[in-house]
C-alpha cells in the first residue's frame, strides 16, 4: 500500500471513525439547518405562536414560548452552530455525548413527524389552520432520515463500545 493510500484509508477512519457517530451527526445538523431555512422561509411562526397562544388558553400549565422572528431565528441559528461545533467530537464518539446525540436524533424525528402529521389534518389545533402543506413540511424527509441514520450509528456504535469496556 503506498504511503497515499495509508494516509488516506488512515485519515478516513479517523475522521469519521468506527467508533463515532460523526457522518450522521453532521447529516442530521445540516437538515435541521435547511429546516429552519424552510420554517424561515414558508411563516413558521405564524403557526406556531397562534398554536401556543391556544394551547396556554386550553391548558395553562403549557410551557412553549411564543417568539419573535429575530429572536427565534438567532436562537436556532446558535443551535444549529452548536450542532456543527460538536461534529468532531461526534466523530470520535465519547460516551458522554451519547445521551445528547439520542436526544437530539429523537426531537429531530418527532419535530419531522409534528410536521407531517400537521400538514396531513391542515391544522395544528382547531382554531389554528393554514393552507396545505405545513410551514417547515418539505424539509421533514431529511429530519427523518437524518435522525433514523444517527439512530441506527449510535446503536452500531454501542456495541463496540461494550466490546472495548473491560468487564
Amino acid at each position: 500500500m503506498t504511503q497515499l493510500s495509508q494516509a488516506a484509508s488512515g485519515f478516513g477512519r479517523h475522521e469519521f471513525g468506527e467508533s463515532g457517530f460523526g457522518r450522521a451527526w453532521f447529516a442530521l445538523t445540516a437538515a435541521f439547518a435547511l429546516h429552519v431555512l424552510d420554517e424561515a422561509t414558508t411563516g413558521f411562526l405564524h403557526v406556531y405562536n397562534p398554536t401556543v397562544t391556544a394551547m396556554r388558553a386550553r391548558w395553562g400549565w403549557f410551557p412553549m414560548p411564543t417568539f419573535e422572528f429575530r429572536q427565534w431565528l438567532i436562537g436556532l441559528s446558535a443551535a444549529v452552530l452548536f450542532c456543527f461545533a460538536l461534529t468532531p467530537v461526534a466523530t470520535r464518539g465519547p460516551r458522554w455525548l451519547r445521551p445528547l446525540a439520542w436526544f437530539y436524533a429523537i426531537l429531530m424525528f418527532l419535530n419531522g413527524m409534528g410536521h407531517t402529521v400537521f400538514t396531513i389534518l391542515g391544522r395544528t389545533v382547531p382554531s389554528v389552520t393554514f393552507s396545505r402543506p405545513a410551514p417547515g413540511f418539505y424539509s421533514s424527509p431529511l429530519l427523518f432520515v437524518g435522525s433514523v441514520w444517527l439512530m441506527v450509528r449510535l446503536r452500531q456504535t454501542a456495541s463496540s463500545l461494550r466490546r472495548a469496556s473491560p468487564v
